[in-house]
C-alpha cells in the first residue's frame, strides 16, 4: 500500500504493452513501501482525538497508514516523490524540446472531464494536433470516446492504483509519439486527493469541478486546488436546478489558491467553452 495516497498494488496496463514491456517498465514500483524493503512490524500510531473530530493525518507526513510511524512515512514519501520527480523532469525536457503543451486534467469521478475533452478536440482539431493520455482503474471506455473524435489516445489502466505517475506518462508518451508543436491532454484518474501530489511533467494542472459536487470542495480538498493553475467550473447549465453558490465556490478556491484562474463552462450547452479554448491556445503560444 502506498503511504502517500493509500492505493494498493494492482495490475497496471498501458495499451500496447506485452509482458516484456511491463517487466522493462517496472511501473513505478517505488510507489509501494514493500518494494522499498520496509517491513510493517511497528504498532499502529495512536489515533489523535480532537474536540471536533478524529484526525488520522496529523504529523509531518500529513497522512496515516496502520503500522507505520510518521517519521517512516515521511521517509517513504520522500523516496517515492523523488523518483517520480526524476521521471517528471525527463518528461518536461522531452515535451519542451518538442514544443508540446501538456495539460493534466484532474477531478472527482463524474465531473465531465471526458465530455469536456471530446468537445475541446472537436473545436480545436483544425488548428491544433491533440493527443490524449487516459487514466482509469479499468476499461478503455474513455480512450475509445476520444478516438471517436479522430484524436490519438492511449489508455492507462492503473488497477488498484488511484492516480497516474510520471513513469506511466513517460511510457504512454513513448507509445503515442505526439508530433512537435502539438497538445497532449492527460485525463488523470478521477480523484481529488493523491493526483495533486504527483508531477507528471505537465505545464499546468487543470482541476474540473462540477456544480453538482458542492461549493465547499476546494476547502475539503485544498491540495488539489492549490496545485492547479485553472479551475473549470463545469455543468453550469444545471445551475437553475441546483442549490449551488457560484461566488462562494470561487471564493473558496481562491482562499486556498489566490492565483487560481476560474472559468465557468458547460461542455453540454457550450457556455464558456470559447474562453477555455482561448486559455489553451494562449498556454500553447507561451510554450
Amino acid at each position: 500500500m502506498c503511504t502517500t495516497c493509500g492505493c494498493a498494488t494492482g495490475e497496471l496496463r498501458i495499451e500496447g504493452d506485452d509482458e516484456s514491456d511491463l517487466k522493462r517498465l517496472k511501473p513505478f514500483g517505488a510507489l509501494h513501501p514493500a518494494s522499498l524493503g520496509y517491513h510493517f512490524r511497528k504498532p499502529a500510531a495512536p489515533v489523535v482525538k480532537e474536540e471536533r473530530g478524529l484526525h488520522f493525518g496529523l504529523g509531518p507526513a500529513h497522512s496515516h497508514a496502520a503500522g507505520l510511524s510518521q517519521g517512516r512515512m515521511v521517509q517513504i514519501e520522500q523516496d517515492i516523490l523523488s523518483r517520480n520527480n526524476q521521471y517528471a523532469e525527463e518528461n518536461r525536457r522531452q515535451l519542451a524540446g518538442q514544443r508540446i503543451l501538456a495539460l493534466n486534467l484532474l477531478s472527482s469521478p463524474g465531473s465531465g472531464k471526458t465530455r469536456l475533452l471530446t468537445e475541446t478536440i472537436l473545436a480545436l482539431r483544425d488548428r491544433h494536433r491533440i493527443a490524449v493520455i487516459e487514466g482509469d482503474q479499468q476499461t478503455t471506455n474513455d480512450a475509445d470516446r476520444i478516438r471517436a473524435t479522430g484524436a490519438p489516445a492511449i489508455q492507462i489502466n492503473t488497477g488498484k492504483g488511484c492516480h497516474l505517475d510520471a513513469a506511466m506518462v513517460r511510457a504512454a508518451l513513448t507509445r503515442l509519439a505526439p508530433q512537435d508543436g502539438s497538445i497532449v491532454m492527460i485525463e488523470n484518474v478521477g480523484n481529488l486527493v493523491c493526483p495533486a501530489g504527483f508531477d507528471l511533467g505537465e505545464a499546468h494542472k487543470v482541476v474540473v469541478l462540477s456544480v453538482t459536487e458542492g461549493e465547499d470542495k476546494p476547502l475539503k480538498y485544498p491540495d488539489m486546488f492549490r496545485a492547479a493553475s485553472l479551475m473549470l467550473l463545469n455543468k453550469v447549465d444545471l445551475l437553475p436546478y441546483l442549490h449551488f453558490d457560484v461566488e462562494q465556490c470561487i471564493a473558496n478556491a481562491r482562499r486556498v489558491n489566490p492565483q487560481i484562474q476560474v472559468l465557468q463552462v458547460s461542455a453540454t450547452s457550450g457556455h464558456g467553452m470559447p474562453a477555455w479554448y482561448e486559455w489553451i491556445e494562449d498556454a500553447a503560444a507561451r510554450g
